[in-house]
């Protein structure tokens, strides 16, 4: 592979990657991420010691240890077009000799974990549960710009999946699978099943307030009859199906975990979505600190 040009790989002049403001010896292999860079301390307050704090923009990263165990939490903020910039960065970081700008010729596969928020779409899955997501079906148009190639499983769900839309209605969408090792070491005492990602809040959610959707709350209620597997279309959020793509593209590790903060057929949501968001906290870093695949 040839040199990666200063226009591609911007390092600042301290040495750090553009964006996130980080260098090589700030990250763990170990990941965890977060949308709100607010949540960025309800994590690190958990860990036994703080080596690193860094911030720019919506992009805030503290790592750290629990035991021996490092670990970096690092927000992204809001959609998918964040986490293209942050999932890169941290591969960048990784795997690129940012002296030589090569990748590195021994490649380092990274643990990302995302704990995040989410509206259910089941009754069944109530406001402060926990969700795992075993795929992502992307709405965003983010990993069509990568040459993603589908594996068995998700090409199987896209063809059972565009079967059920000739019914509901269609939309356009990917689908990305999680990692199966990670959802077995950290999933089994949550919902599990298929999470959108959706590109905006309101409409890409099935939200009206004054502008007039395309797709009603109607249609995404729809969707939630859908099966793969055992595994139902479970929840909404904006930021999974990025990951999980971007992940495998890259050949790292990534789970999503998201507190069930709002539940759309009931009209409901949390009375302390604060409470429930840390108690998904302390519940995963329980798991990754007892896991030997941290």
């Amino acid at each position: 592979m040839a040199r990666i040009a200063e226009s591609e790989l911007v390092i600042n002049p301290d040495g750090s990657i553009y964006h996130l403001n980080l260098h090589p010896e700030d990250i763990a292999t170990n990941i965890i991420t977060v949308g709100d860079p607010g949540r960025v301390p309800m994590v690190s307050r958990y860990f036994d010691e703080v080596e690193v704090k860094k911030e720019k923009r919506e992009f805030v990263t503290h790592t750290g240890r629990i035991g021996k165990k490092r670990l970096t939490v690092i927000s992204t903020g809001i959609g998918p077009d964040n986490i293209d910039i942050a999932l890169n960065e941290l591969d960048a970081l990784a795997n690129i000799d940012f002296e030589s700008r090569m990748p590195k010729a021994e490649l380092t596969s990274l643990n990302i974990v995302r704990i995040g928020t989410s509206g259910s779409l089941h009754p069944e899955i109530p406001v402060d549960s926990f969700v795992a997501g075993a795929y992502g079906m992307g709405l965003d148009n983010l990993i069509n710009f990568y040459d993603y190639k589908p594996n068995l499983g998700e090409a199987a769900l896209e063809d059972e999946l565009n079967a059920f839309l000739e019914y509901t209605g269609k939309v356009s969408f990917y689908i990305c699978e999680g990692n199966p090792t990670l959802l077995e070491a950290l999933g089994q005492d949550k919902f599990q099943g298929i999470t959108i990602t959706s590109p905006g809040f309101y409409a890409p959610q099935g939200r009206v307030l004054r502008a007039s959707a395309r797709f009603d709350a109607q249609f995404f209620q729809a969707l939630a009859r859908f099966h793969f597997r055992n595994y139902p279309i479970t929840n909404f959020e904006m930021e999974t199906s990025a990951i999980y793509g971007l992940a495998r593209l890259l050949g790292h590790r990534a789970l999503s975990t998201n507190a069930i903060i709002a539940n759309r057929p009931n009209g409901a949501f949390s009375k302390d979505p604060y409470r429930v968001v840390d108690q998904l906290i302390q519940n995963m870093l329980g798991l990754i600190s007892s896991s030997a695949l941290f």
